[in-house]
């Protein structure tokens, strides 16, 4: 093991809630690399064997996720510049993930669960990633031998506002796409609010 530093109600939100800039003050610009792909200093460091990053993440009692971006994306940006910018979010996605940024269009080599190399845009089409930000999360056992698109269990097809993106990083975390799908889940988590009385706000 190699040692590394380490949609059914559009834009919803829990009532008292508060979600809040990660820290604490009113967001910035969100901080970029040499690639144009901004960041966050949580983000895994890694040398791009997928087997070790999820071996990784295992033994912190984490999950691996995949976050897909590339220079010049509006979206990406807006999902640095609002939801990385919330204290809950961070706090739980930090906590509960190990969250790997890849470039799109990107000639790094990685190595996939399978064994097999590819350069980041030859992956992401192996992958059938075409856009971004798109993330997608891996389940917690992965057969020798199986790619990172046949264990992908879950993923997140562009940009979600806040309480989706959160509610997506729950659904996997909880494993609930075991027994629902995503639409389902969040179905019975806003009706699990409005039972408690707790009123959503509008985003």
């Amino acid at each position: 093991m190699i040692d590394r530093r380490l949609f059914c109600k559009s834009g919803l939100l829990t009532a008292g809630m508060a979600f809040l800039p990660a820290s604490g003050r009113a967001a910035s610009e969100p901080e970029v690399n040499d690639d144009g792909l901004h960041v966050q200093p949580w983000f895994l460091e890694s040398f791009l064997d997928l087997r070790d990053d999820h071996q990784e993440a295992m033994s912190e009692s984490k999950r691996l996720a995949v976050i897909w971006e590339q220079r010049g994306c509006p979206y990406c940006r807006e999902m640095h510049a609002v939801n990385f910018q919330k204290k809950q979010i961070v706090d739980f996605v930090s906590r509960k993930f190990a969250v790997l940024q890849l470039n799109l269009w990107g000639s790094r080599t990685v190595t996939d669960f399978d064994g097999k190399e590819y350069e980041e845009r030859a992956l992401a089409r192996q992958w059938a990633v075409n856009f971004t930000p798109t993330i997608q999360f891996f389940d917690t056992e992965i057969a020798d031998g199986k790619s990172g698109r046949d264990a992908e269990v879950a993923r997140i097809p562009g940009y979600f506002k806040p309480f989706h993106f959160l509610s997506m990083f729950e659904f996997v975390e909880q494993k609930a796409y075991e027994t629902q799908g995503f639409q389902r889940f969040l179905q019975d988590k806003f009706a699990d609010l409005e039972a408690k009385g707790v009123k959503p706000d509008v985003w």
